[in-house]
């Protein structure tokens, strides 16, 4: 029986039986085919790899191909929050909707990534009812918690306590209202809520007012992401004020994605041609005709807003600019 022989394969050193380099490259359970070799800084032909015996203290580099660049490309448009990376920049709830079967496949046609969910109690009369991760598996799909129906903080914070405590989430979505008719952000509640969620280890993502200032002491108070309204709660009026909106994405340091108020696709678009991260929209898809083909239709509105956002829009004229010259006509 012939000595094992001792190489360096790859900066490793590595004992083997082999006798020669196609066999050893079988060995690595790698196909002859797919690879290069180098032995002691000369090239093998693929060709002659059966041939080449090998010798104690070989030196032998073994490649590949692989993507080539940075991990993320050029075409890699993922964005990411609190260290979770995500393809989708659509987010949406799972309220109003027929029922689980129709909001799980709204959420397929999406294509969304994360969705909202409410925490409530059990309904401890039928503990048999069906349940939303009967239908969208936390597993393979984000759930982030959110405090709606809280209108103070401490309703919030102890909101996700239980959250955390029933999934072990700490990516949250924080909101704090202020009143029932307009469903605005009560902003000091909010920021008392997010500074101690934060100091509790908590990763949340607030709902807030277009308002630049706000958005900026949330993030100086540790929220990972800034989510403006673009309209009340539930209203399809649609982005409102895109100044303000501008404003904060320009000054934010975290992801900014407008929450609440979004109608119809181009309003998702507007949102995104703005420059945000993303979308999160419920109402708009749950309470359209077809929430399925809305949903659809939410998807490629978001990545067209997000390309026309990267291509850079054309500036705006006073007056016309004529496509075509006007030297040289007839």
């Amino acid at each position: 029986m012939t000595a094992p022989l001792t190489l360096t394969v790859n900066g490793e050193t590595r004992r083997t039986e082999a006798s020669t380099i196609a066999k050893l490259v079988e060995e690595l359970d790698l196909t002859p085919e797919k690879v290069a070799v180098e032995r002691n800084g000369t090239i093998v032909p693929r060709s002659t790899l059966g041939d080449a015996p090998l010798v104690d203290g070989d030196r032998l580099e073994i490649v590949h191909f692989v993507g080539g660049g940075d991990a993320a490309s050029v075409d890699d448009d993922s964005w990411e929050v609190a260290g979770h990376r995500f393809t989708s920049r659509l987010i949406v709830g799972t309220g109003k909707y027929k029922d689980f079967a129709q909001n799980a496949a709204a959420m397929e046609a999406a294509g969304a990534e994360i969705v909202t969910v409410a925490v409530r109690r059990v309904n401890v009369s039928d503990p048999q009812a069906p349940m939303l991760t009967d239908y969208i598996d936390p597993q393979k799909v984000t759930y982030l918690p959110n405090t709606a129906g809280c209108f103070t903080a401490e309703e919030a914070i102890r909101t996700l306590r239980l959250a955390r405590e029933a999934g072990g989430w700490d990516l949250v979505k924080l909101e704090v209202l202020g009143e029932a008719r307009t469903l605005y952000p009560d902003m000091r509640e909010t920021l008392r809520a997010t500074e101690t969620l934060v100091a509790e280890g908590f990763k949340p993502m607030v709902y807030c007012t277009d308002d630049p200032i706000a958005a900026k002491q949330l993030e100086e108070a540790g929220a990972v992401a800034i989510m403006p309204l673009g309209a009340p709660i539930g209203s399809g009026l649609g982005i409102q004020n895109r100044v303000t909106i501008r404003l904060i994405v320009e000054g934010a340091n975290v992801p900014v994605l407008v929450d609440a108020g979004v109608g119809t696709a181009s309003d998702a678009a507007v949102a995104m041609e703005l420059g945000c991260d993303g979308v999160l929209m419920n109402t708009a898809i749950a309470e359209a005709k077809d929430p399925v083909r809305m949903a659809r239709a939410m998807k490629y509105a978001v990545q067209a807003g997000r390309d026309a956002y990267l291509a850079g829009r054309m500036g705006t004229r006073k007056y016309a600019d004529p496509s075509s010259p006007l030297s040289g006509l007839i």
